[in-house]
């Protein structure tokens, strides 16, 4: 088996060069990237002679074309800007894709990738990725549901929490800053509602809940929960639904001032030199002070409840999962549950053990009890609870 990481030498792309190279079957991995220094993090204990590094400008076709001819399947770990260029590339290789980002238009894409004979597995890593097969798993074992909702957030474990915002990065700054933003919709009783991103934080969007070994947590709505609804074909059934990040109290407290003075503007300020936006500011100012120190760990926290009939009876689903950091080889919680759930998924396509064609969504097309399986392998395991309420 031959495997291409594209972004590899980065956060969640080390993880997974790890995680392919303790693998007999995997013979060969490429890494491309623009810089390869982040490697050097790997390296103590990782089998880094089966790993071949290669410079790769990610915007240019044909240097991805190149290195598709060369491989079974292909990891993409880039940020969200680079996935056209990356799908451009397979189609005319005719060459299968993982990729960790949300893809909420795939009609065009699957239609192509059927005419070409690929697999692209979209949305494939924490959230989105871990979570959809959870909803999956979930819409097969209830006759109805009436409620679904998701939370999920990676986080400083608490004496790790030495700035007023208690967060530190565990990947893309920028996304994160992006994310305060996001517009979000949910259905409560029943009725569809649209939260502007800018309204994100405001105390009547958002809500506590009590996570096992963690306690309070902050719950904020992020993304499109009806999306997701729609996709399964339930959103007439049910009443609430919502997708929520999760945070260590205060997070909205923090942010909703900030938001209302506009420093999350993309907007240049006048009167600076270079364009300087408010967002740039943070990100640049932010980032460097926002880092784990080596003794410190990062959490994933995520929790999935869902509500329906089985049997003729209302019952209630409680998923649950915490990832904590690796601090010997400093890998991340937030790695390992995007790293590992691209890196399995990419093995299952490169096995034969998913053979659809088009652009396919881990609610319908992962096999689950596999996927769980090699989750529980790598220390990540999902604890549930089914009750009647």
């Amino acid at each position: 088996m031959k495997i291409l990481v594209v972004g590899g030498a980065g956060i969640q792309g080390r993880t997974a060069l790890h995680d392919l190279a303790s693998d007999d079957e995997v013979k060969e991995i490429i890494c491309a990237d623009i810089q390869f220094d982040g490697l050097s993090k790997i390296a103590g204990f990782t089998n880094m002679e089966k790993i071949t590094q290669v410079k790769v400008d990610a915007q240019n076709k044909a240097d991805l074309l190149d290195l598709y001819k060369r491989v079974d399947v292909v990891i993409d770990l880039l940020p969200k800007e680079f996935k056209t260029v990356v799908y451009e590339a397979a189609l005319e290789a005719r060459m299968n894709v993982v990729n960790t980002n949300y893809t909420y238009s795939p009609e065009a894409l699957d239609k192509r990738a059927k005419e070409a004979g690929i697999t692209i597995m979209t949305e494939c890593g924490l959230d989105p990725g871990i979570d959809l097969v959870i909803y999956g798993d979930a819409r097969q074992r209830f006759d109805s549901l009436s409620v679904i909702n998701s939370y999920c957030g990676g986080f400083p474990e608490q004496k790790a929490c030495t700035n007023p915002m208690k967060y530190k990065v565990s990947w893309i700054w920028r996304g994160v800053l992006s994310s305060i933003m996001r517009d979000a919709r949910i259905i409560k009783n029943g009725n569809i509602i649209d939260i502007p991103g800018k309204d994100q934080h405001d105390p009547a969007h958002g809500h506590s809940i009590e996570f096992p070994a963690l306690g309070t947590l902050e719950a904020v709505p992020n993304g499109d929960a009806v999306f997701f609804t729609d996709r399964m074909g339930i959103t007439k059934d049910i009443v609430h639904t919502g997708r929520y990040s999760l945070r260590w109290p205060g997070w909205s407290d923090f942010w909703r001032p900030l938001k209302e003075l506009g420093f999350l503007s993309e907007e240049p300020v006048p009167g600076l030199a270079g364009n300087v936006s408010p967002m740039d500011f943070l990100d640049k100012h932010l980032g460097p002070r926002m880092q784990y120190e080596p003794d410190e760990k990062d959490l994933v926290a995520m929790i999935n409840i869902f509500e329906g009939m089985i049997d003729h009876k209302p019952m209630r689903l409680t998923s649950s999962m915490l990832i904590e950091r690796d601090l010997d080889t400093g890998i991340s919680a937030m790695s390992k549950g995007v790293g590992y759930t691209a890196c399995i998924v990419a093995k299952m396509i490169a096995r034969g053990e998913i053979t659809q064609r088009g652009v396919l969504s881990p609610m319908t097309h992962i096999p689950v009890k596999p996927f769980m399986e090699r989750l529980k392998k790598r220390g990540i395991i999902i604890q549930e609870t089914l009750e009647e309420i």
